[in-house]
């Protein structure tokens, strides 16, 4: 490891932890039965598109989702197993070009820490398949303050 590397990681740490902290909170897990399948019948399952994003925690272009202007009424599903992660109540437009929410749907979400850029991030993915979704920032409107950033493609939208 570089001495810049570990010097930031020493600096980011205490941040992380208290990211990890908040975000904790709400992946206090229900009991939800586990969605496991082998990796090609998720290749199967899914888009190639989708694979890259639920499996191997990829990251969509911004704007590129139709969902990103979703307004209607309804539920925001994981991709991979249908488990409910949104309501369209937890919506609003961030303008960062990706479906945003303020909250999630309390235990069908885990979250993880993500060092892919250096500084810490807060993850988070399906609790019933494990399906990357996106990351969790603490930049969001009020109540919670928070903004659930989410890959569309990781998710299936069903009107009400």
């Amino acid at each position: 490891m570089k001495r810049r590397t570990f010097l930031q990681s020493l600096i980011c740490l205490p941040i992380a932890l208290t990211v990890q902290r908040q975000a904790s909170a709400q992946s206090a897990s229900v009991n939800i039965e586990p969605f496991v399948l082998t990796e090609q019948e998720w290749r199967q399952r899914l888009t190639p598109e989708q694979f890259y994003i639920l499996r191997e925690e990829g990251t969509e272009r911004a704007f590129s989702s139709a969902l990103n202007d979703e307004k209607r009424k309804g539920i925001f599903h994981c991709a991979g197993c249908g488990l409910e992660l949104f309501s369209s109540e937890m919506k609003y437009d961030s303008g960062t070009g990706w479906p945003s929410f303020f909250t999630v749907i309390e235990g069908h979400i885990e979250t993880q820490l993500d060092f892919k850029l250096i500084y810490p991030r807060t993850e988070y993915h399906c609790a019933r398949c494990g399906g990357h979704q996106g990351h969790v920032f603490n930049d969001g409107p009020k109540p919670t303050g928070q903004r659930w950033c989410n890959n569309g493609l990781a998710l299936k939208f069903v009107a009400s």
